[in-house]
């Protein structure tokens, strides 16, 4: 790397849900470039399977806390003080930027510039998920996210569609980053007649129970990854899965099913369409910007319409497979070194020390 220092990056993220993966691979990708990733962890222990995903990189450095996040039941104690702890970290390692992936530590008083990515939020989920604008109770979530998101130097979604829901509720402005994953990672094998999904049931934004009440009107099984429930009939759950266990079953999965009725990108259906599934997807703005023609859409409330968009996939191996080649040819566009060429592209003008430079440090 040119000059005497490393340029460097604190970067935050949570082990409760998909920025975990995000975040993993968008240091992978950056460490890979030279510039030093520290990774600061939140939300909850994290697990051998997550620490898993960082071997073979000297250029990441992990820094773990179990502090509650901004989203879950009365978390401003535990969250002001995250932002103590980040705060601290910050003076002490000088990094070139903050790129936090919560939004209400963008209102804190950091020396380097602030990069807030929003992956999800709770006032659109709640709307799409439950009908209606959220309650009194998620007055302080509107408040702090606001602040936060006004006191960032630069905003960015995932997709223009998480963009513009964050415009809509907060008035912020910002860039779109989109998602990569690693093609390697997912690779297509023998397919074997099984429709894969993955999520908690208890989340109504994901809709399994809508896949729940079809599966039992399918010629397949459908395999769901995720926690395991009680009262879940009519599929067959796997539980939670290591990065190599999900990508085994996507491998194998003739198509993947996500009738989701709130999703800013879907990782999940990414990581589908690297292993070559067929994908049927709730018709949202977000995913169909992500996917185009590339997937078989279906209103997330309708179930007889997802039904029949499945069975028709099973049924027929041609359509089956010219789906599962579109998908896999749109998948591959969305890679780690895309996503750390727009990542880079934009915070080069935050901080140009994170610029690209003509030498890299490759992970082993």
């Amino acid at each position: 790397m040119a000059g005497d220092r490393r340029p460097s990056i604190l970067l935050t993220a949570d082990c409760v849900g998909g920025v975990w993966t995000y975040a993993t691979e968008l240091a992978l990708a950056l460490a890979a470039r030279g510039i030093h990733v520290h990774l600061a962890a939140m939300g909850a222990p994290l697990q051998a399977r997550q620490r898993a995903m960082l071997e073979g990189c000297e250029g990441i450095e992990l820094h773990e806390s179990r502090f509650a996040l901004e989203w879950m039941p009365d978390p401003w104690h535990e969250v002001d003080a995250a932002g103590e702890w980040l705060l601290g970290l910050e003076a002490r390692l000088r990094p070139d930027l903050v790129h936090l992936n919560q939004f209400a530590f963008g209102a804190l008083p950091f020396r380097a510039p602030k990069l807030v990515v929003g992956h999800s939020c709770v006032l659109p989920w709640w709307r799409a998920a439950q009908g209606g604008d959220a309650p009194a109770e998620w007055d302080a979530y509107r408040q702090r996210v606001r602040a936060g998101l006004q006191g960032a130097d630069l905003v960015a979604a995932p997709t223009a569609a998480m963009l513009g829901s964050l415009e809509e509720f907060y008035g912020v402005r910002g860039v779109v980053l989109p998602n990569g994953r690693d093609p390697a990672r997912f690779r297509p094998s023998a397919k074997q007649p099984f429709v894969f999904a993955a999520g908690r049931f208890w989340d109504e934004a994901k809709n399994l129970r809508a896949l729940q009440a079809v599966a039992p009107q399918l010629d397949w099984p459908v395999h769901v990854a995720g926690a395991d429930e009680a009262g879940v009939v009519g599929v067959r759950s796997l539980g939670m899965l290591s990065a190599r266990g999900a990508a085994r079953q996507l491998a194998q999965a003739s198509i993947c099913a996500l009738p989701a009725r709130y999703e800013p990108f879907g990782l999940t259906a990414l990581e589908a369409g690297l292993a070559g599934c067929a994908l049927v997807l709730g018709d949202l703005p977000s995913l169909r910007e992500v996917w185009g023609d590339a997937a078989a859409y279906v209103a997330p409330e309708d179930h007889d319409a997802l039904r029949a968009a499945l069975q028709r996939l099973i049924a027929d191996p041609g359509e089956r497979e010219r789906l599962a080649a579109a998908a896999r040819r749109r998948a591959m566009a969305f890679s780690p070194d895309a996503m750390a060429d727009a990542w880079q592209s934009a915070c080069a003008r935050l901080a140009p020390a994170l610029a690209p430079q003509p030498e890299e440090a490759p992970c082993a």
